[in-house]
């Protein structure tokens, strides 16, 4: 994990999607950061596309940073429900820029790297050009450009790739969910990505926060280093966990799904790590933090 760092300087920071991975991530630190009052929250106590709720949520608890771990994240499911994913992904998104800007609140909001085709041959930086396959990496552009546009000030955005933790579903709980049930598992392996613990991000954000000091929306990605295969990423978690289960390589096309998923989206992660003077871990070094 990522180094932690006690600050001096209370801040009243607002979570959204709070029983998410990464919510779940910075709820499992809370204790590290004692100057820092977190107040968590999820769809039912806070709706985030309703300007007026998320006001008076502001106003009430004197909201000095907002945390956006909100989505709508099932990518295939969002190829159907389009209104639902582009209200979450987008227009809340949106709103909570509107707000943090009227307020001067400091906006962290976190993307994807569904942002790209997965075309490139080579390490994605924020610099490249975006080019979304799917509704859910559309609706996540969308949030991005909706800040954007907006441009509160102390704002930044975070596109992250493969999270995974104990919490939630994920495509490390998966594959031992099926190594329970199955005697043999098939994974993709013709695409390569970069897997992130969502605590590892969890950790950077909470660090970095009293350095973000910017009048532009700024840019980052964040990914444990490393690349790998979905394919790579269920072997080394069985290694880890000492599970024994025949696993097959397969290519994409033996696995269809809905929603297209990017062959390569490997996150360049040095612009976050330079900046902000942070060391990040390999992927696999991560995964053995995460030993059942």
């Amino acid at each position: 994990m990522l180094t932690t760092i006690i600050h001096k300087t209370m801040n009243n920071i607002l979570i959204t999607g709070g029983n998410g991975q990464l919510g779940s991530a910075i709820r499992e630190i809370e204790p590290n950061f004692p100057n820092y009052k977190f107040l968590f929250t999820n769809k039912n106590n806070l709706d985030i596309t309703d300007h007026i709720s998320v006001k008076e949520f502001i106003e009430n608890n004197n909201i000095n940073t907002i945390i956006n771990c909100a989505a709508f994240s099932d990518v295939d499911k969002a190829e159907s429900e389009i209104k639902l994913a582009n209200a979450i992904n987008h227009l809340a998104v949106a709103n909570l820029a509107k707000l943090s800007k009227d307020n001067k609140i400091k906006l962290v909001h976190i993307s994807s790297d569904y942002v790209f085709d997965g075309s490139s041959k080579k390490s994605y930086i924020e610099n490249d050009e975006p080019n979304p396959k799917t509704v859910y990496g559309k609706t996540k552009l969308d949030g991005e450009k909706a800040i954007r546009k907006v441009n509160p000030n102390n704002s930044i955005i975070i596109r992250t790739s493969w999270l995974y933790s104990f919490f939630g579903n994920n495509f490390m709980n998966t594959m031992i969910r099926l190594a329970k049930e199955k005697n043999d598992i098939n994974v993709v392996s013709d695409q390569l990505g970069s897997p992130t613990n969502a605590g590892d991000l969890a950790s950077l954000i909470l660090n970095i926060l009293p350095s973000i000091n910017n009048k532009k929306v700024e840019l980052y990605h964040f990914a444990n280093e490393g690349f790998c295969s979905w394919y790579d990423f269920a072997k080394a978690i069985f290694i880890i966990n000492n599970i024994d289960i025949t696993l097959n390589p397969i290519d994409s096309n033996q696995y269809p799904v809905k929603a297209q998923r990017p062959k390569y989206s490997v996150l360049d992660s040095r612009l976050i790590k330079n900046k902000f003077n942070q060391s990040i871990l390999s992927w696999e070094e991560s995964l053995k933090l995460l030993r059942n």
